[in-house]
């Protein structure tokens, strides 16, 4: 074995999407030696388009390619636009409701992913990261119960061995690697989805101040996405239930077209629009959407971040944040073992229940989003038809809380679970009717929601430590006994005694 093959890193990331690229700039500004092995080219087609403000404002400024991002050219996003639930006009979310999220804070983009992970995989190199392209990660290298390292194969077919004190998984939800830190990926009952998608030139846009919105609506067979990438191109996708499948089966043009057809207000945005059928952008893509998490995302040596942990329903854009905000945690509990600040045990187990939470949160989130849009004769729409069973109305709602099955919870959890969702659904519905009420379009109510509300405090804690640093003052716990974040965000700390 040549000495190539012996080579030996403090952190061995496998992917190079914004997961990966951000977890890989943190940890080498730190001074550790990173290692990306990407199995494409870069650039590269991906989707997951519509980022969030914490992500641009929180996250990527502590890796210091935000200003990057500011002069590429993206298309500034505000907020998002939804025909969602009982009202049948639009209306608005817009970010710079929240105090915050404010001021310069207060928009995200709509990026080309070509374009957006190429810049943050240059970043990571330029902050001391290498990465190797075409390398085809095909499983770990073990010591006893702990990964050190991985086995990868290059473009000319060359097997070669990398050894690591930690090896990452940013490699989405295709991962070899999800399997090896053990436990089991459990899928959501309610979002099992398919997505048909493609690419529009001169499509409508929404009025200024909105023209940068993405716009999400509802129809009787699921809903669709509409997402300005530029002043002329359009991401146009149709998520439908699994069930309803045979929809998208065939022609793939003709599938969509039959679905814009059934969809009166994206129909008219594209009156004028055709459909892109060069380049990247030129083929129309179908995506299991289906949300699961991983019931483990470390063992020693070894941790899952992003899409290789879990994914939930794109509805609310929460992938590439839920991707960065996941590699900050692991970055911040690699550097901190690493550092010896704290034991692994309690720097990993500190990631794995904020990523826990956060994910739920979103589940819980779209949970109540998705009830909201009350139409009891659509089949995409009725939780309790999507579980094909015959439970009470209590039990189906057991089977779709977020990130824990049901045979974790005992009676009185699950009430309180089913009680949970169905209280902020009710939420939902009160603040839009309240919204489409004013004349001034106060966003107001939409906040009191705690469904929005929990969905934005950890994004908006990420963006403010980014921001003030110490000025913030002392972090506090997260959970009982858990660790604090230093005032620069990095690393983990005891919690006061």
């Amino acid at each position: 074995m040549s000495s190539e093959d012996r080579e030996q890193y403090d952190v061995v990331v496998v992917g190079g999407g914004p997961g990966g690229s951000t977890l890989a700039a943190l940890v080498a500004m730190r001074g550790h030696r990173v290692l990306i092995l990407e199995k494409e080219t870069f650039p590269r087609y991906q989707i997951g388009e519509s980022l969030l403000p914490s992500t641009i404002h929180g996250v990527c400024r502590m890796t210091g390619v935000a200003e990057k991002l500011a002069a590429a050219g993206f298309t500034p996003k505000k907020g998002g636009t939804f025909r969602w639930g009982a009202n049948p006009e639009p209306w608005t979310f817009s970010f710079s409701v929240s105090p915050k999220i404010a001021g310069a804070t207060s928009h995200a983009y709509q990026v080309e992913r070509s374009k957006f992970d190429t810049i943050l995989l240059e970043h990571a190199v330029e902050k001391g990261a290498e990465v190797r392209f075409l390398a085809s990660v095909s499983d770990v290298l073990e010591d006893g119960e702990r990964v050190t390292g991985v086995r990868y194969t290059d473009a000319a077919g060359t097997e070669h061995e990398v050894r690591a004190t930690y090896v990452v998984d940013a490699s989405g939800n295709g991962s070899r690697l999800h399997k090896r830190v053990g436990g089991t990926r459990e899928y959501s009952q309610f979002f099992r989805s398919l997505a048909l998608f493609g690419y529009f030139e001169g499509g409508k846009r929404l009025p200024a101040p909105n023209a940068g919105n993405i716009l999400s609506v509802a129809f009787e067979s699921g809903w669709f996405w509409y997402i300005p990438l530029t002043p002329d191109l359009t991401s146009v996708g149709a998520v439908v239930r699994r069930e309803n499948a045979d929809r998208i089966q065939g022609d793939p043009e003709r599938a969509l077209m039959a679905l814009i057809d059934e969809c009166p207000l994206i129909k008219e945005h594209l009156s004028d629009a055709t459909r892109v059928t060069e380049g990247q952008y030129g083929q129309l893509r179908v995506r299991k959407d289906y949300s699961y998490h991983q019931t483990t995302f470390w063992r020693p040596g070894l941790v899952l971040i992003g899409d290789a942990a879990c994914f939930v329903d794109p509805v609310f854009s929460s992938g590439v944040h839920l991707a960065t905000y996941s590699a900050l945690l692991a970055a911040r509990s690699i550097s901190s073992s690493l550092a010896g600040i704290v034991s692994e045990e309690a720097a990993f187990t500190e990631f794995e229940a904020r990523y826990r939470r956060e994910y739920g949160v979103f589940y819980e989130f779209l949970m109540s989003f998705y009830d909201m849009h009350v139409d009891e004769d659509s089949y995409f729409w009725s939780a309790k038809k999507v579980t094909h069973n015959q439970h009470t109305e209590l039990e189906s709602f057991v089977e779709l809380v977020a990130g824990v099955s049901s045979s974790e919870f005992d009676l009185d959890g699950a009430e309180s679970a089913a009680l949970r969702m169905k209280s902020k659904s009710a939420e939902f519905v009160s603040a839009i009717d309240e919204m489409s009420t004013d004349a001034e379009g106060n966003m107001t109510p939409l906040f009191r929601s705690s469904a929005v509300r929990q969905a934005m405090q950890e994004g908006a804690q990420v963006q403010s430590r980014a921001f003030l640093g110490e000025d913030l003052g002392p972090d506090v716990p997260m959970f009982p006994g858990g660790l604090i974040t230093s005032d620069d965000g990095m690393l983990w700390q005891p919690g006061p005694a």
